[in-house]
């Protein structure tokens, strides 16, 4: 399980489209996604840094 904390999120559009982008890199992962607090739940075959470059080439920063 990968835990990352994005930011930039401001709607369920957002969520949408950062939980499509990971969803299209690992088809089997399980996602969870809190807007609230940015929290990205990841449970699946990428490692944090694919899924970190995904979220970022989605539009949001991973905060480290």
């Amino acid at each position: 399980m990968i835990t990352l904390t994005v930011e930039g999120m401001t709607c369920q559009g957002c969520v949408a489209s950062v939980e499509t982008a990971l969803k299209k890199a690992d088809p089997a992962a399980k996602v969870a996604i809190d807007l609230e607090s940015g929290r990205v739940d990841i449970d699946g075959a990428l490692s944090f840094e694919a899924a970190k470059d995904v979220v970022e080439a989605s539009g949001f920063d991973v905060k480290l």
